[in-house]
This record gives structure tokens, sequence and C-alpha cells, in this order.
């Protein structure tokens, strides 16, 4: 079996960011992890002797060991920093969401393609073993045709330091929603929330959303509920799957619609491995082959859209104006 190439950069080494570079070291693919924070470059020192380190985001790009690097910064940077490391020739995965701004996203795109360079967003869940089987089942017609989906992404967040608790979870359900039926977003239909600290950001959001096919999906996020629910309801003609992914095991199951819920229940098996290996695995073998990820630009491009046309709605211009001057310098790469 060849052996991975130690090519790839990490920016960015906070609670998430840890996870990233224990995955690609472990995937023997780490070269240089870059940090500005004293306290994260000395934990990397510590747990991986022999991985470089930088606080210095220069010296990855000056890197010509370095083909790839991973952007784990706030999501008000990812437009920056992924530009940079575009122009200079090398292959990028940035965590979600590829930008806040639909029209950032789409010139990364353009960017990535006009150079012929891997660009991958980190949208988990189109990785995860027991959503890629509920998206086998709907496609063999398990369900029949889908009517309604709702997911429902729900916990504690005392930092709640990112442009909205919309911006930091539902890219997550809108992209699982995208892949596991197969179809794209078509359009936004409402869009509400509560800000129920900050009068700026909003910590629950609530979207309804139209997929192609007529697709009716809806999505509930919050940063303020103290007991972790995890849920991905898909109701069909003929059957309703819930994956609940807060349960240890037996995460999907699937329901007969036409006898009591509880007296008929079949549940599918899938692989037990951490979605995030296999996500950066993805990218590796991206970079390797020239093949275009799962969640590459466009797929980043298209949920970005979606969520900047629902934040149109759930804002106003004068809130929109003072969210943009909110400061979230201490954001995820913190955290």
């Amino acid at each position: 079996m060849e052996k991975e190439k130690r090519n790839i950069g990490v920016i960015g080494c906070g609670i998430w960011g840890r996870n990233i570079v224990r995955n690609f070291y472990n995937l023997n693919a780490l070269n240089t992890v870059c940090d500005i924070d004293k306290d994260n470059i000395e934990m990397i020192q510590k747990n991986y002797p022999n991985v470089n380190v930088t606080n210095n985001f220069e010296d990855l790009l000056n890197n010509k060991d370095i083909e790839a690097i991973c952007v784990v910064t706030p999501s008000h940077t990812h437009f920056g920093i992924v530009k940079k490391v575009l122009e200079k020739g090398k292959h990028v995965y940035v965590e979600k969401p590829i930008s806040t701004v639909a029209n950032e996203a789409y010139e990364l795109k353009k960017i990535a393609d006009s150079k012929n360079l891997i660009l991958m967003v980190g949208h988990l869940l189109l990785y995860h073993p027991a959503v890629n089987r509920l998206q086998m089942l709907i496609a063999e017609g398990v369900l029949g045709k889908i009517k309604y989906v709702q997911s429902d992404r729900l916990n504690i967040n005392y930092f709640k330091n990112d442009r909205s608790v919309m911006w930091d979870l539902a890219p997550h359900d809108v992209s699982m929603i995208a892949h596991v039926l197969g179809k794209n977003p078509v359009k936004v239909l409402s869009a509400t929330g509560c800000c129920s600290e900050d009068a700026n950001i909003y910590d629950i959001t609530h979207l309804t959303i139209e997929f192609e096919g007529e697709i009716i999906a809806h999505v509930s996020d919050s940063w303020i509920h103290p007991q972790k629910r995890v849920s991905l309801l898909v109701h069909g003609e003929k059957a309703t799957a819930i994956l609940d992914d807060t349960l240890m095991e037996n995460k999907l199951q699937v329901f007969d619609n036409k006898t009591p819920a509880q007296k008929s229940i079949e549940i599918f098996d899938y692989l037990e491995i951490e979605p995030l290996k296999l996500e950066c695995q993805h990218f590796i073998n991206s970079v390797k082959t020239g093949k275009a990820p799962r969640s590459d630009g466009e797929n980043g491009y298209i949920i970005t859209k979606v969520l900047e046309d629902a934040e149109a709605i759930l804002l106003d211009s004068s809130r929109r104006k003072k969210l943009d001057k909110v400061d979230f310098a201490l954001s995820r790469s913190k955290r």
C-alpha cells in the first residue's frame, strides 16, 4: 500500500481544529499546523512532536512540501484566507460555511476551477455512514416518494460567537438534506428566530425550505437547548426514517407508515467509522486523484446562497448593518 505523503497544512487548531489535526496526523498526511494562540501551539508540540508548527500563515503558503491547506478558522475569515491559498496554487479544505456571502463563495469556486484545484467544504454529514445509508434507502425507493423532511440540531453554546446559530449549524442540516434527497434547495419559504441575549445575534432559528420535487424541509437550530438533540426525519409515502445522531447505536430506523410505529420498526446497519476520518480521507483522495470532492465549491456555494437568502428574510436592513459590525474575533478558533 502506498504511503500517504505528509503534504497537508492546517490553519487553526481550536477545539474543532484539534479533531482535524488528529485525523490528518493519523492518516500520515499532516505536515504543519499554524495557530496564533501560544497554548494551542504548545498543545500540538506536546502531542505531535514530529509535526511542524508556526504562528505565521505565510509559512504554510511558502512551504513547497505543502500541497493542500485545511482552513479551520472563524467563518468570517474564510474568504480572505482561502482566496490566498488558492491563488498560491494549493488545494483547500475549508470548514463550513465556505463563506457567509454567496458572491464570495462563488468567487472561490471560480478561482479553484480556473486553476484546476480541489476546493472542498467541511459539510461533515455528507460523509456520515448513517446519513449515506439513508441516502441509499431513499434512492432505492424504500420510503417511497418523499413528502417532508425535518432536521433538528439543538444544543447549548455559551459562547454564541458566530454570526448566528443558523450559520453555525444550518450548513450541516441543509447540506445533509440535499445529499440524502439527491435534490438541491429551490427557495427559502420562511425564516424566523429569536435573540435570547444579544439583540443582534440569533441563537434560535427556524427555516422552511423548498427542495426540488416540491419537497418541504423544516430546519430548527438552537444554541440554548440544555439537552442535545440531533435528529433527521424523512417522511415518504410508504415509510418514515428517523436518524438520531445522539444514540450510540441503531441511529437509523425506518417506520412503516401503514402500521403503528412502535410495532413496525426496521433497523438498518451501516459502518461504524468516524465521519471526520472519512471526510479527511476523502480530501486526501481528491488531492491525489484530482476528482472533485462530494462537498465541492459548487456545493458550498449552493448552501451559502440558501442561508444568505434566509438571513435576508430573518433580518431587516438596520439589524443586518449592526450584525456586520459585531466582533467575532473570539469565535470558532478559540473554542
